[in-house]
């Protein structure tokens, strides 16, 4: 599922009366992963989606979940922060923490753009 569908469709399948069989799907993924969480804080019941989503999911499934924040800072995401302590807590457990160090391949693209564009308005001067 593309990026930021899962809160989108959680919050549609609410509106269709269909939550409990979306949020079963997702529950049952057998690798779900969440990219850039934290990136933007969760509106109105979305940490309460989010929670039951990981507590199905909990000791159950795989769950891959990046994040550009310091674990420290996740909690931040969260509208009810008991909620979000519980919730990181199931996370937390038995998680395997990988911090990836160094240069974005994102900003070496870029640089690497800017010096060829640089490159091809020397030669035309």
């Amino acid at each position: 599922m593309p990026k930021n569908n899962c809160r989108r469709s959680l919050q549609a399948a609410k509106a269709t009366n269909t939550y409990d069989r979306k949020l079963s799907t997702l529950a049952k993924t057998d690798l779900l992963i969440i990219d850039d969480f934290g990136l933007k804080p969760f509106k109105s019941s979305e940490d309460e989606d989010f929670h039951d989503l990981i507590a199905e999911r909990y000791e159950r499934c795989a769950t891959v979940i990046t994040s550009n924040l310091d674990f420290a800072e996740w909690g931040e995401a969260f509208n009810n922060k008991l909620l979000g302590a519980a919730t990181l807590d199931r996370i937390r457990h038995g998680a395997y923490k990988v911090i990836l160090e160094g240069r974005s391949y994102r900003s070496s693209r870029e640089e690497a753009a800017l010096k060829n564009l640089v490159a091809g308005a020397e030669e035309n001067t």
